[in-house]
C-alpha cells in the first residue's frame, strides 16, 4: 500500500485518501468548466474581475520577461500577465484539469490572445520547470484545490529566479465585523442553489463554500510561505478579508 492512500485530506468538509484528492477537484471543475465564467460574475457579483485586476498590478513584470499563470483555468489572469510582458516575453498557463484548460485556450484564442505563450497540463505539486524559471507566478483560486499545499509552495519557489515573486489570490476569512455570518449565509444557502440552477452542478459549490472554510487564514498562508523559503510575504485583504491576495519573494 502507497504511502499516499494511508493518507489523508480535506475535500471541503470530507476527508478522503490524499491519492484521491487529484481526481475528486478533476471531477468538480470538469464539471462545471463550460459554466465556470458565467458562474465567477453571477456568484461575485462581477467583483473577481477587480480582484484578479489588482492581482496583476502587483506582478512586478516588465517586457520580456517570463510568467506562470498555475491552475490559470480559463486564462483571466493569463490575458493580463502576456500584456505585461510583450512580444519578447512568455506566459505559461498551466493547470491541471485537461477540460479547464481547453476552455481556457478557446478564450484567449478568441481574444485574439497568441504568440508568446503556452498551454501546459501540469501538477502544482510536480512542476515540469527546471530551477529559476519565471520572473513572476500567478495562482488565483487554485491553492485551495491542491493536496500537498506545502510542496507545491516548495516548488513555486524553486522554479522562480532570484528577485521573482509568487502572488497567490484566494478566498480567505472575512475581518469585517459582521460579515461572516452574511457571507456564510450566502455560501451555504444562495451559492449552491445558484450552481443547480446555472450550472446544473449543485454539489461542487457546496464544495466550493467548504474548500474556503478549510482552506489555511492569512496568518497560516503566510506563515506556509515563509516555510517554503519565500520572504518579504504580506498579504492584502479585498473585500473585507472575503479575499486576500498574498505576496512573497524570492531573494
Amino acid at each position: 500500500m502507497s504511502q499516499d492512500s494511508e493518507q489523508t485530506t480535506h475535500f471541503g468538509y470530507q476527508q478522503i485518501p490524499l491519492a484521491d484528492k487529484a481526481r475528486r477537484v478533476g471531477e468538480v471543475f470538469s464539471s462545471v468548466a463550460g459554466r465556470y465564467d458565467l458562474m465567477n460574475d453571477l456568484m461575485s457579483f462581477g467583483i473577481h474581475r477587480l480582484w484578479k485586476r489588482f492581482a496583476l498590478s502587483q506582478t512586478g513584470l516588465k517586457p520580456g520577461q517570463t510568467a506562470l499563470d498555475l491552475a490559470g483555468g480559463t486564462g483571466d489572469l493569463t490575458r493580463g500577465l502576456v500584456k505585461q510582458v510583450g512580444a519578447k516575453g512568455r506566459v505559461v498557463l498551466a493547470d491541471i484539469n485537461k477540460v479547464m484548460l481547453e476552455r481556457g485556450r478557446e478564450r484567449l484564442v478568441d481574444a485574439g490572445v497568441a504568440g508568446n505563450m503556452d498551454y501546459v497540463q501540469a501538477d502544482a505539486e510536480h512542476l515540469p520547470y527546471p530551477d529559476q524559471h519565471f520572473d513572476c507566478i500567478t495562482i488565483a483560486f487554485g491553492l485551495r484545490n491542491v493536496a500537498r499545499k506545502e510542496a507545491a509552495l516548495t516548488g513555486m519557489y524553486r522554479v522562480l529566479k532570484p528577485g521573482g515573486r509568487l502572488l497567490v489570490l484566494e478566498f480567505s476569512k472575512p475581518i469585517v465585523p459582521g460579515l461572516k455570518p452574511l457571507y456564510d449565509l450566502y455560501s451555504f444557502a444562495v451559492l449552491p442553489q445558484l450552481g443547480r440552477v446555472i450550472a446544473r452542478d449543485k454539489a461542487s459549490y457546496r464544495y466550493l463554500a467548504e474548500s474556503i472554510r478549510v482552506h489555511p487564514d492569512q496568518e497560516a498562508l503566510k506563515q506556509m510561505m515563509q516555510t517554503a523559503g519565500f520572504e518579504r510575504c504580506d498579504y492584502l485583504n479585498l473585500s473585507g478579508g472575503i479575499v486576500a491576495l498574498h505576496r512573497g519573494y524570492r531573494l
